[in-house]
């Protein structure tokens, strides 16, 4: 696993329907982007030095983004295929 400072560490969830913790990566301990992190974690704004275990994924800032355009972009859909008629819902 190797980082840069910007990258995303993700640690997913330990059981099935678990969220997963995202954090930015503040810092990198090891010129060769090795473990160990400082990582800020988005859930309650913690900063951390991290070790991460198996389940962890590193994602660039560019993955981050490429990933939120998605999920927006998908968002966005389900917004516009739903539509209110007489006071009805209808999806379609």
């Amino acid at each position: 696993m190797h980082a840069q400072p910007g990258d995303w560490l993700v640690l997913k969830g330990p059981r099935t329907g678990a969220p997963d913790q995202r954090g930015r990566i503040l810092e990198v301990r090891s010129a060769d982007g090795t473990p160990p992190y400082v990582v800020r974690w988005t859930a309650d704004d913690h900063v951390s030095t991290v070790f991460p275990g198996p389940h962890a994924v590193v994602l660039t800032a560019e993955d981050e983004r490429a990933a939120e355009d998605r999920a927006r972009t998908r968002f966005d859909r389900v917004q516009r295929s739903i539509h209110e008629e007489g006071g009805h819902v209808r999806v379609r």
